[in-house]
């Protein structure tokens, strides 16, 4: 199919990107390489793996190395000349011609392997190219990249195609078995003027659509395309377009896609779909070539003045001046424009350089810049397009590239072209430091270009926090809900698949900081619930939108865990607007183990408390008694409450697993009761009811703990009911309301409820509640304070009449067993004539008492009732004689002890005295045995104590009186038990500051205090 239409040829722009260098001989530096001086006899030169493959007129072919020495020469076609060559995998194709064989010669060889004859290369087959009778000479041939396919045109406008061509390469066949032409294509009388392979596509490339092998024929009037292998092969050619080409004027591309035609007008390149866009350069060529993406074209000069110019300067020359034109087909550039006055011989493409061959001998190498020199000339004339495209074909690292969009993008900047320049700077992304980029436009107050660039920054996943900070800020002045919506729920959602905060495009905390501080509430309650950030969801729920009901709602999903931490900051405001619900939640959260109970129908709406504004006292109880309540566990709540992101349309979070946890303690909670004491009271008592079975409508004797769990630490479960009952307390005393103080009796008067007696008595002592005072003192045995109380009462102002009353009642119940109770109470009935008058039996009753307890002397009483005026002596007169006479009879007797104890006391001096006269005789009258009572009898025994014994009635040896040594003992282990007592000073002053006279003169008749120790009368 020919393609007619009529397509504009593109300008090409020149840049020198290629060195000149003369190419010397490695033995002289003066000359060129040997073997090309004479270039005349050069009849084809190509590049292979084995190196530069030179043919001559004479049937030679050499094999040269870097420094174009000839390391190995054999004869290829006897008496003949190369016409063309073709290397592919170590095996070389040529075709020439021989004189002893009419017609061309085609011959396979292998240079990886050598002939031991004449250590010339194998020579692998050899067969004589005839597709008729008449032999046409060989215009070109094509080889493909696998060795399986050999094109060959000839003059006449035949092609030959030989299929399989490396399998028939085994070395057992003969010389001549090669696989049989096949003619795919005739076009006489128009000569075969290229071919070309379009190689299968490699693996890497994956926008190919065509992974069969085509044949492109090119003739001087036509371009076919002949479809080779793959499926629809064979068949015949078809016509691309109508325009052929000279002789030597078709080529492939570097990547074997396409054949490129230089003819007079244009450089076309045609592909499987036809021709593409030509590239504009006129006037004759004399052949083209490839080197790299490189297409070399070499034409005459485009003037006669410069051909003459070139001709007069070609000293012994033939005058065909010639010019070398590179062209870089991707990028459409010229890279190198050269005039050679000696004409062109060969033009050769080896070791990443171009080579000139002119028809003089000389060699000259055209060596391409550094890329980097090729960019410098492109950003000097601003070409940044171009530098891009050149940079993608040279496959340069990215960096390259987005350096060269940076440059780009400045350039566009400093132009104005604001949109032109972030285009560029999106495409630096992840090369360039965005700061470097957001820097320029908050100068030039480009904010929607910044919002774009923010965007895709977000988007590839490499913004931090102070990015996503800009970004939302840019969003919140732009007043734009829109894209803030798709900037937050979108993204949330696409990273939702892989279920991790990590893969977010922004930063998560910083993207919930901005939504509160520039008003959007919504965005940021979506986002911490979206990703479980529950301190940050309640946060936004009560402290910025005032949401109580959703935030509650949200706390029972929770769970006990984070519910607890959360309510103890925020459960103040929350009372404060929803005190039904919040309160019926903290009980649950204190008495409840496991997940809380969601209640059917929970009414979320705000109501107004009917509590008086002002807070009661205990206030100063909360300091005291509570534990301290936790402070913001924000980084440690995150770790213990981390889950699962849910979907985006979940509108609660996942509930924890239930599990028996250990309760918080109720008093975390006690501060958030201020100004709500009515549900401070419901608060307690339900959770004294359902945590520890305790309530004042049914008190047993013993309350049991009815819900508590095993693992709860008991001691502190014991706090928290005292804390609880103490409160309750408080509480029922502020009310003031008659049921209140009943309920407040029954704590102080019930013995099993764990209320501190001493927290009470202070509490009943602030609100002045007497009843809940006195039960308290009889509680702790106060008795004492008791009778002082009522004492008190009725000494203050007003007087009251009762209280005397009551002291003496209380002198009855707890007077038995306490005697000290009767003299405070006798100091107060006699402290007054009215008290005596109104009391007189009482005190009557109180002395009769103390007379027959005996509990104080008859001096105290005298001296109690002496202390003023109001008691006369006829009061105790009675009294008094009746103690006086019993202390004269106890006169009496003790004078009537003392008299005896000293005639005792001389009968014994006189009796010592008598035994210490060594002259006073000593007469035993004794006539019985003082031991068995029996009649004395010789031997016996006698004692200077009067007692006689038998001898036998003694031991043996014994000395002493058995009888006096008995009693001698007890009286020296009293005085030894003395003498010890006389060294323990800490026992005698503790006993002396317990009853001291008594003790004192004990201590004086034991002989402790004037003891007369043995070291003392040494001394």
């Amino acid at each position: 199919m020919a393609n007619t239409t009529s397509v504009a040829a593109t300008a090409l722009r020149q840049f020198a990107f290629f060195d000149v260098h003369p190419v010397k001989d490695a033995h002289d530096l003066a000359s060129s390489p040997e073997i090309f001086k004479n270039a005349s006899e050069i009849s084809t030169v190509v590049s292979s793996s084995a190196g530069l493959l030179a043919a001559d007129i004479h049937g030679s072919i050499h094999i040269l190395n870097k420094e174009f020495v000839s390391t190995t020469s054999w004869v290829a076609h006897v008496g003949g000349r190369v016409i063309h060559m073709a290397e592919r995998k170590g095996v070389l194709v040529t075709i020439g011609e021989e004189d002893a064989v009419r017609g061309s010669l085609l011959k396979i060889w292998d240079l990886e392997k050598t002939d031991k004859r004449d250590q010339a290369p194998l020579l692998l087959r050899s067969s004589k190219i005839q597709p008729s009778n008449k032999p046409h000479p060989v215009s070109c041939f094509a080889l493909s990249s696998a060795l399986s396919f050999l094109a060959i045109g000839l003059a006449d406008g035949t092609v030959l195609l030989y299929r399989h061509l490396d399998q028939s390469l085994s070395p057992a066949a003969s010389l001549t078995a090669l696989p049989k032409t096949r003619t795919i294509h005739e076009s006489s009388p128009e000569p075969i003027t290229g071919l070309g392979f379009r190689e299968l596509p490699s693996p890497t490339n994956a926008d190919a659509k065509d992974n069969n092998l085509h044949l492109f024929i090119v003739t001087t009037n036509s371009v076919y395309l002949y479809h080779v292998s793959g499926k629809g092969s064979g068949g015949s050619s078809l016509l691309l377009d109508d325009i052929g080409c000279g002789l030597g004027c078709a080529v492939m591309d570097w990547r074997a896609e396409k054949i490129v035609l230089a003819r007079d007008e244009a450089v076309y390149a045609y592909g499987l779909q036809g021709r593409e866009p030509p590239y504009a350069y006129e006037g004759y060529k004399s052949s083209i070539h490839t080197h790299l993406n490189y297409v070399i074209v070499v034409s005459p000069p485009t003037t006669v003045a410069t051909t003459r110019k070139l001709a007069a300067q070609a000293a012994g020359g033939d005058g065909d001046a010639s010019r070398v034109t590179v062209f870089d087909m991707e990028n459409k550039v010229v890279g190198y424009t050269g005039m050679f006055a000696e004409g062109i011989r060969e033009v050769i493409s080896e070791w990443g350089n171009i080579y000139i061959l002119t028809n003089n001998g000389q060699l000259t190498r055209l060596a391409e810049k550094s890329t980097s020199a090729k960019l410098s000339m492109l950003y000097a004339k601003a070409l940044y397009p171009l530098a891009l495209s050149l940079a993608q074909t040279q496959h340069l690292d990215e960096s390259y590239v987005a350096d060269i969009h940076r440059q780009h993008g400045d350039y566009l900047y400093t132009k104005g072209d604001w949109d032109g320049a972030m285009a560029c700077y999106l495409k630096t992304i992840g090369w360039v430091k965005p700061s470097y980029v957001v820097r320029k436009f908050l100068d030039a107050q480009r904010i929607h270009n910044l919002v774009t660039y923010l965007q895709e920054l977000h988007a590839l996943g490499l913004a931090n926090a102070d990015h996503t900070t800009l970004l939302l800020n840019t969003y919140t002045k732009l007043k734009d809900v829109t894209r803030l919506d798709n900037f937050i729920k979108t993204e949330s959602r696409r990273s939702g698949a892989t279920e991790s905060n990590g893969d977010l495009p922004f930063d998560l905390d910083t993207a919930i900081r901005v939504c509160r501080q520039a008003g959007y509430f919504d965005h940021a309650s979506y986002l911490a619930k979206r990703y479980n950030r529950h301190e940050e969801y309640l946060r936004v729920m009560i402290e910025d939108a005032g949401k109580y009901g959703e935030a509650l709602t949200y706390l029972r999903h929770l769970g006990a865990a984070a519910a607890e931490s959360n309510l103890a900051r925020y459960g103040r405001a929350m009372l404060d607007n929803i005190p039904e619900e919040t309160t019926q939640l903290l009980i649950d959260l204190c008495t409840v183990s496991g997940p809380l109970i969601i209640p059917e129908a929970e009414d979320t709406t705000p109501q107004q408390s009917s509590t008086p504004a002002n807070a009661p006292s205990y206030l100063s109880y909360l300091a005291l008694s509570r534990t301290p309540a936790p402070e913001d566990k924000v980084e440690e709540s995150k770790a213990d409450e981390e889950e699962e992101p849910t979907e985006p349309q979940a509108t609660q979070p996942s509930a924890p697993t239930p599990s028996e946890e250990k309760r918080p303690s109720p008093t975390l909670y006690f501060a958030h009761f201020v100004d709500h004491p009515s549900y401070f009271v419901r608060f307690l008592e339900s959770v004294a009811a359902r945590r520890w079975g305790q309530s004042l409508s049914s008190l047993p004797s013993s309350l049991p703990n009815a819900s508590s769990d095993e693992n709860e630490d008991e001691d502190s479960e014991k706090r928290n009911q005292a804390a609880v009952w103490n409160t309750l307390l408080e509480l029922y005393l502020d009310g003031g309301s008659p049921e209140q103080q009943d309920k407040a009796l029954k704590i102080l008067t019930s013995d099993s409820l764990p209320c501190d007696k001493t927290h009470a008595l202070i509490l009943c002592s602030s609100y002045s509640y007497t009843r809940g005072l006195v039960i308290l003192w009889e509680k702790l045995g106060m008795y004492e304070d008791v009778l002082r109380f009522w004492m008190d009462k009725h000494n203050a102002p007003p007087s009251d009449s009762s209280a005397s009353t009551e002291v003496v009642q209380a002198l009855v119940r707890y007077g038995p067993t306490h005697p000290h109770l009767y003299e405070l109470v006798l100091r107060f009935l006699t402290s007054t004539p009215e008290l005596l008058t109104r009391h007189q039996a009482d005190v009557e009753m109180i002395l009769e008492h103390i007379e027959k307890e005996r509990t104080i002397p008859p001096l105290g009483v005298v001296q109690i009732l002496s202390r003023n005026g109001v008691a006369s002596v006829g009061l105790v007169k009675d009294w008094l004689m009746g103690r006086i006479k019993e202390a004269r009879e106890e006169v009496q007797t003790d004078q009537q002890l003392i008299n005896s104890y000293r005639l005792e006391t001389n009968a014994k001096l006189k009796q010592v005295a008598e035994l210490e006269d060594p002259m006073h005789a000593k007469v035993f009258s004794v006539t019985r045995c003082s031991q068995c009572s029996g009649q004395l009898d010789l031997p016996s025994v006698h004692f200077m104590c009067n007692h006689s014994y038998h001898q036998r009635c003694l031991l043996d040896h014994e000395t002493e009186c058995p009888l006096c040594v008995r009693q001698h003992g007890v009286i020296q282990e009293i005085r030894r038990n003395n003498e010890r007592m006389a060294d323990q000073h800490e026992l005698f002053l503790a006993d002396v500051q317990d009853n001291g006279f008594e003790v004192v003169a004990s201590g004086f008749g034991k002989g402790v205090l004037n003891m007369t120790r043995l070291d003392d009368i040494a001394v």
